[in-house]
């Protein structure tokens, strides 16, 4: 037996903090292109439940488009059961559009809903989960009673408590549902892949997100694939990377870089190091120390690496280094002018060197960002 465990597909994300309006649109149909084709994937793999551990949609306030797409998903697929788990981004918009819930489409509540999987040698596999809020968040343990002889799936969308989220969710106390009869704790909130000892039975996991949206969600997105032994009462998961873009931020060292065109021979290496391909999504970070004479212009090295991928930007964290003794004696008005600066009593040395960088830019009439 198989089951797909899968949260955080945010379809109707507005993604436009990075891509222009065309990108963003594409982009939106892609998640939902993506999560289509993990259920495709499921038919052809004989899976027999989809979990979606919360937060399916990023909106209150779904499109048409996004609704009709995940309705006609289960729909038409209705051999396979979908486990659907309201998170902190969910609302009831979704449920209120259908006409009727499909048979096949399971819903949680804030109280502990159990589903025994009923076919035959499957019938020894139940999913068990809660909608986590401030009133139950803190008596759902207490009132989790699991049968020991079952193989027990338990869903729940929340963090960990040492888990820092941008969003408001409720915590999850994973100490208190150790030793519950747990053998998998599908998590949503949490975007990237976690897997980790729950118990001496069990394992708790976050599937991470469907698709990277921005650069914290960067690495290979997927879902994770249970393959359930019911005779011997075994799960194992894998995680399947699906996403269809992969979002990279790359850290570049260009020292001893004198020019524009010497920092992207030095960052085209490092992007062809870490794998990046046409379709990939790329943070580039330039870093490490550079002459401060040294020409660099980042739109240059932007628009030079656009063709190269889906999408770039390029973020600067070099720090200068200034030779001051090579200006020591220089009578020209660039040496004069470095010496004012390094004079400068109340100036530290990391604001001195850029005062000088866009001085000397300025006298050789170079255009300053």
């Amino acid at each position: 037996m198989k089951i797909i465990h899968c949260a955080d597909l945010h379809l109707d994300s507005k993604l436009t903090a990075n891509l222009s309006g065309e990108k963003a649109k594409e982009r939106r149909a892609e998640l939902l292109q993506t999560f289509t084709d993990m259920v495709e994937y499921g038919d052809k793999n004989n899976v027999t439940a989809i979990i979606i551990a919360g937060d399916l949609f990023d909106v209150r306030n779904i499109s048409v488009t996004a609704r009709k797409t995940v309705e006609g998903a289960i729909l038409n697929h209705s051999h396979i059961d979908f486990y659907y788990l309201r998170g902190n981004h969910d609302g009831d918009g979704f449920l209120e559009m259908l006409e009727e819930i499909p048979s096949n489409l399971k819903l949680f509540s804030d109280s502990l809903i159990s589903y025994p999987l009923s076919e035959g040698v499957y019938s020894n596999v139940v999913i068990t989960g809660a909608e986590l809020n401030e009133k139950n968040t803190n008596t759902i343990y207490s009132s989790l009673v699991l049968e020991n002889d079952k193989i027990n799936i338990v869903v729940l969308h929340g963090q960990e408590a040492s888990y820092k989220a941008r969003d408001k969710a409720e915590v999850i106390n994973i100490s208190a549902l150790r030793n519950k009869g747990i053998d998998y704790l599908a998590l949503g909130h949490v975007h990237s892949h976690k897997e980790e000892r729950l118990d001496n039975r069990g394992v708790y996991c976050y599937s991470g997100c469907l698709e990277g949206r921005g650069f914290d969600e960067c690495g290979p997105c997927g879902f994770m694939l249970l393959d359930i032994d019911c005779e011997n009462k075994k799960i194992t998961p894998s995680f399947i990377p699906f996403a269809k873009r992969i979002l990279y931020t790359v850290y570049a060292d260009v020292s001893g870089c004198l020019s524009s065109m010497d920092i992207l021979s030095r960052v085209s290496d490092r992007l062809d190091e870490c794998g990046c391909s046409d379709k990939s999504l790329v943070k580039l970070v330039l870093c490490g120390s550079v002459d401060v004479e040294c020409e660099k212009n980042t739109e240059f090295i932007k628009k030079q690496l656009e063709d190269r991928f889906y999408f770039v930007k390029v973020y600067d964290e070099t720090s200068l280094a200034v030779d001051y003794n090579a200006f020591a004696m220089d009578a020209s008005l660039k040496g004069e002018f470095i010496r004012t600066v390094m004079g400068e009593e109340d100036m530290d040395e990391e604001r001195k060197a850029e005062v000088i960088r866009y001085g000397i830019q300025a006298l050789a009439g170079e255009e300053i960002d």
